[in-house]
């Protein structure tokens, strides 16, 4: 890691997400992949992850707009993540 790298606070958090959605192509894991590609876009750090989200594109034969436009339609197909008691949709962007 060089100087001008940053560590991102989700980081370790994400890595086992990025473990868990390579394994496997589905709906759930589209989307997360491309949340995943949101939130480390032009993320000065986190290159091994990046390169794992990279990795999972590339086996997966999409370019980035292919993911985006899938996650798109996912989305509008209804939620995906599932809600919480008080009907709530669950989501991390953070």
């Amino acid at each position: 890691m060089t100087n001008l790298e940053q560590r991102h606070p989700r980081e370790k958090l994400d890595m086992f997400v990025v473990e868990k959605i390579k394994k496997e192509r589905n709906d759930y894991n589209i989307v997360e992949l491309a949340r995943l590609r949101i939130r480390y876009h032009n993320f000065p750090g986190a290159r091994p992850l990046q390169q794992e989200l990279d990795r999972i594109l590339q086996d997966w034969g999409l370019t980035e707009e292919e993911l985006f436009a899938l996650s798109r339609e996912i989305h509008s197909q209804g939620n995906i993540y599932r809600r919480t008691p008080d009907g709530e949709e669950k989501q991390d962007w953070s």
